[in-house]
């Protein structure tokens, strides 16, 4: 269930920016928005190249996570379409953006999937925790510049954690099984002439 509206347009007239906010800040928050979920394929790619197993597999499980979760974010923004504050319109916009659904978020799904689903992972709690840290100034961002509510933010926590849980609790059977018999063989012969030189990770 959304947010009820008087809190949830409450909330956004507190976090968006003003019209004659500094230009340093809007920068700032454009960068939060746009370029620092680039992190997560960053990681995901690394990660697979210079990792071993113990990384390798709870990425796997984090992707395959993320992907679901886009995939059920999608369609809720189908089936139970949220306008955008620049459609109501409400507030100021500084960031251009299609006139997509807005709950949830995906940008925060993303980061939110990714970083619940490698805290389940003790070699990989810490990542886990910086993700959580840096979904935070993403979500701040794209509601400062006026392109989400802050109920989309809350949405996308929900569905996040619900996911990411859900895949955990799924990972012997669905997880595992993919890792060892289509993921690292597809790997292995994608990559076969690089692992040969030791310039990746088995």
């Amino acid at each position: 269930m959304l947010m009820e509206s008087t809190l949830n347009l409450a909330l956004f007239s507190h976090l968006n920016a003003a019209p004659d906010s500094d230009p340093r800040l809007l920068w700032l928050a454009e960068v939060f928005a746009v370029y620092l979920i680039w992190l997560v394929p960053a990681l995901l790619v690394l990660g697979w190249l210079r990792g071993n197993d113990r990384l390798k597999r709870p990425l796997l499980e984090a992707f395959i996570a993320t992907v679901l979760a886009l995939t059920a974010s999608w369609l809720i923004g189908t089936l139970w379409y949220t306008p955008r504050p620049f459609m109501v319109p409400v507030g100021q916009t500084f960031l251009e953006h299609s006139p997509t659904a807005a709950f949830p978020s995906n940008h925060a799904t993303i980061m939110l999937t990714m970083a619940f689903s490698l805290m389940l992972h003790a070699g990989t709690r810490r990542i886990g925790r910086y993700l959580l840290l840096l979904a935070v100034p993403v979500a701040w961002a794209r509601v400062f510049l006026g392109v989400h509510f802050p109920q989309d933010m809350l949405g996308a926590l929900l569905l996040a954690a619900g996911v990411a849980a859900l895949v955990g609790v799924s990972r012997s059977w669905l997880i595992l099984p993919f890792y060892h018999h289509v993921a690292r063989r597809l790997y292995h012969l994608l990559f076969a002439p690089l692992i040969s030189r030791g310039w990746v990770e088995r």
